[in-house]
């Protein structure tokens, strides 16, 4: 058996819009691991998300379409497969915890029944036994009188609880590949503290993998084993968490860095203003001619707004969408 869970290669998604089509997912690549844990960061904008929704087939057609790749999982491509194949993956072997529970839940039905769901279409199990199962779970995320608690709905619970609920619903089936778009995104540090330490735990005590989307380079360390830093919809580097943060080398993903507050800087009396990255992502509507961050990037050059570059490997395991590669003499020393 292959070490190798999931292979996404090329993919391209573009949406119809009145301007002609854009294109969110420009030729990304990348692969995870079983039971690694894979980083997808950048700001709003960069086609996270819409790389993570590719992958379980939930891109709306239309007006979304992939328009090449391939998303292999289990050397199986997700592409060529038919809904109804997909539909038996989703929520069984591959789930997702999205953004907003209080979007993602259904309002009008209990939360026990909604837990249960995913055991009764792909395990088969009655509805005593789905429900009994659920209560199960609800206790597993911490959900205090689960037992009581099934019958309440989402507007019932609060933003942590409802995001503990979606973790309960996706990990049910007990999947191979765990997809958290932002899971900690609308909650409040505390509780944040307590989702990820309840996501590390189910995750390693089950063994699966764990695509974990954010624009938080916190949740990263803390989390990931390896990182890719996405930009206006491609992957411009990806390394190891300990390379990543000790030596980047592409000038977004030390932007992103430098914008980070450090509390050993202030603490040691070295406290600093936090530099930001100048200007915003392209829209994916705008046609660009070379590399896309050259209108932020402190280091461009010619080069950089004539041809777009490729990865180029920095070191092993780490490798970078960069002209400074090739061209080294061209980075400054002051930026």
């Amino acid at each position: 058996m292959s070490d190798r869970l999931l292979g996404i290669q090329d993919l391209s998604v573009s949406f119809a819009t009145p301007e002609g089509p854009a294109r969110a997912v420009d030729r990304v690549s990348f692969a995870l691991n079983r039971g690694e844990t894979l980083g997808v960061v950048g700001e709003s904008g960069c086609g996270k998300s819409v790389t993570s929704l590719s992958i379980l087939g939930l891109i709306p057609s239309p007006p979304g379409m992939i328009d090449s790749g391939r998303i292999l999982f289990e050397d199986r491509n997700l592409l060529e497969l038919s809904p109804e194949d997909l539909r038996r993956i989703r929520g069984r072997d591959i789930s997702m915890i999205f953004q907003e529970p209080m979007t993602s839940l259904n309002p009008v039905l209990p939360i026990g029944r909604q837990v249960a769901e995913p055991l009764r279409v792909h395990r088969g199990l009655s509805n005593a036994q789905a429900m009994a199962q659920a209560v199960e779970w609800l206790k597993r995320v911490k959900i205090p009188a689960a037992h009581r608690r099934i019958d309440d709905y989402p507007h019932q619970l609060s933003g942590g609880m409802r995001q503990r609920v979606m973790i309960a619903m996706a990990m049910v089936c007990r999947p191979k590949l765990l997809i958290a778009d932002e899971p900690t995104t609308a909650l409040d540090v505390t509780i944040q503290a307590q989702i990820l330490s309840l996501m590390v735990g189910l995750k390693e005590e089950m063994g699966m993998s764990l695509l974990l989307i954010t624009h938080n380079l916190g949740v990263v360390a803390q989390m990931a084993s390896r990182v890719a830093v996405m930009y206006a919809g491609q992957v411009v580097e990806e390394a190891s968490v300990a390379d990543l943060f000790d030596r980047p080398f592409h000038p977004y993903t030390q932007g992103l860095l430098r914008s980070m507050p450090r509390l050993e800087e202030r603490s040691a009396g070295r406290a600093r203003r936090l530099t930001e990255i100048p200007g915003i992502v392209p829209a994916i509507t705008e046609t660009l001619i070379g590399c896309k961050f050259t209108a932020r990037c402190p280091h461009a050059f010619d080069r950089c707004r004539e041809k777009a570059p490729g990865l180029f490997g920095i070191r092993p395991g780490q490798q970078a969408r960069c002209w400074l590669k090739e061209f080294p003499e061209r980075r400054r020393a002051d930026a």
